[in-house]
């Protein structure tokens, strides 16, 4: 990055004088924990690929230290806020900091849970330090609103960097994984230290990587079809898939013919099975 525009990110300085100027402090109820450190930012915006092309939606940009780094590298940025004290603050900041890049940021004040649509051009990329409360459902449902969105890269949790990236077989393989893999190929990218936030969380954080699918997963059911059954399996992990699923065949012997038609053992259990197995329990419900 070049060594002329060294100060146009955010400082631990920088982030506390904003916050103290707004009478800003940050929420456990949002998860608000603010990234201090530019080198991290920049970490962010490499891992994540983004191009100088890159339309990159962020969720929940604070006071905009990540913002800044996504637009010194592409083409354009739309924020999404929840906060309306962040929200009105922020494209003064991206004013104030970037002035020749003011007119490719634009601010959404919403819930991003909310966001069915977002102005000018569709989004490419999602780049975001997402509150940990709320991580997993804002990505999947951006995900499945934006379906231009090919890459992207979130800070969660490192417990739920896990949990998305998990692959079957595994103890922490469950509906966030599957889920995620309908969408993308998912894979950890890295971890972050508590001491790059301000407040310092008290859990560590990772970085998740997801490229969407070139070819989506194959099948007549539909995505609600296909999730009605990852959740039926994992809300009773311990149980064999004869029977957790039962409730969602109708009995547990409807259950037994669906799995077998689609090739799966009866005895196997939700965390064996790959996205492509449950999509093939869900096209063998009897009366579908």
């Amino acid at each position: 990055m070049s060594s002329s525009i060294p100060d146009v990110l955010l400082g631990p300085a920088d982030i506390r004088e904003l916050a103290a100027a707004l009478g800003v402090r940050p929420t456990k109820q949002r998860g608000q924990n603010f990234v201090i450190d530019a080198n991290t930012v920049r970490r962010i915006v490499r891992t994540a690929g983004v191009r100088p092309d890159d339309v990159v939606v962020e969720v929940g940009p604070g006071l905009g230290s990540l913002t800044l780094a996504l637009l010194e590298a592409a083409d354009r940025v739309t924020a999404v806020e929840i906060d309306d004290v962040l929200a009105a603050a922020l494209p003064a900041t991206i004013a104030a900091r970037m002035p020749e890049r003011a007119d490719r940021f634009t601010l959404v004040h919403s819930d991003a849970m909310n966001v069915s649509a977002l102005p000018g051009p569709a989004p490419t990329a999602l780049v975001a330090n997402l509150p940990y409360n709320v991580a997993v459902p804002v990505l999947l449902h951006m995900l499945d609103t934006f379906p231009g969105i090919e890459r992207t890269l979130v800070m969660v949790q490192a417990e739920v960097a896990d949990r998305l990236a998990a692959a079957p077989g595994s103890k922490v393989y469950g509906v966030p994984s599957v889920k995620a893999n309908w969408y993308a190929e998912v894979k950890r990218a890295g971890a972050i230290g508590r001491n790059v936030f301000w407040p310092a969380p008290n859990v560590d954080s990772g970085l998740v990587s997801l490229v969407r699918r070139a070819e989506p997963v194959r099948t007549t059911a539909s995505k609600r079809e296909v999730f009605q059954v990852v959740d039926a399996a994992f809300a009773q992990r311990r149980k064999t898939l004869r029977a957790a699923l039962a409730g969602w065949a109708g009995s547990a012997a409807a259950a037994e013919a669906a799995l077998v038609a689609a090739g799966v053992s009866p005895q196997a259990r939700g965390e064996s099975l790959t996205v492509e197995e449950f999509a093939r329990i869900a096209e063998h419900k009897e009366g579908e």
